[in-house]
């Protein structure tokens, strides 16, 4: 099956489904998709000894790229077949340490969408809804070129240019 035939939320209702193998990503923070509807998302997510900074505390990369992912697909499920994206910028707030071994759940949602920016934010919390972080992002959008549009453009242009030459060396 071809992704580039897929919407974003279609992506990712595959992913969360098993028809998609998870990003490698997913593997190296341990995170699954529980939930996926169109401007939002729900990741669930544990850090463990394999994230672990100098002071034996779990890195701030584990949240910061927990919150990435669920940013950065929230926006993914506003697009359509064959667009993508990519975070040009991304604001984390650490609330207090992140547990380890402790099912954390990271819900992102869009904010605004344009035509080339898709902002949104997401939350890292336990099961009793305590922040551990909160993250904002923007996106840039990466849209389909209307080709159809550039190619008729491009073939007017030749035609003209052919039929002007014609005039000129046919005298």
């Amino acid at each position: 099956m071809d992704k580039q035939q897929l919407s974003g939320i279609e992506i990712l209702e595959k992913f969360k489904d098993g028809i998609f193998p998870a990003p490698t990503m997913a593997v190296t923070i341990p995170m699954k998709i529980m939930a996926v509807d169109k401007g939002s998302i729900e990741f669930k997510a544990v850090a463990s000894d394999n994230h672990l900074n100098p002071m034996g505390g779990v890195h701030g990369g584990f949240a910061a790229t927990v919150l990435d992912s669920a940013t950065g697909t929230a926006v993914h499920t506003m697009l359509d077949p064959g667009e993508s994206y990519g975070t040009i910028d991304l604001n984390v707030k650490m609330l207090r340490p992140v547990p380890r071994g402790i099912e954390l759940r990271a819900k992102g949602k869009v904010i605004h969408m344009s035509r080339r920016l898709g902002i949104s934010d997401a939350t890292l919390t336990d099961d009793n809804g305590k922040i551990y972080a909160h993250a904002t992002s923007t996106c840039m959008i990466l849209r389909k070129e209307k080709t159809s549009n550039i190619i008729a453009f491009k073939s007017q242009e030749i035609t003209v240019g052919k039929t002007e030459l014609n005039q000129r060396y046919t005298k």
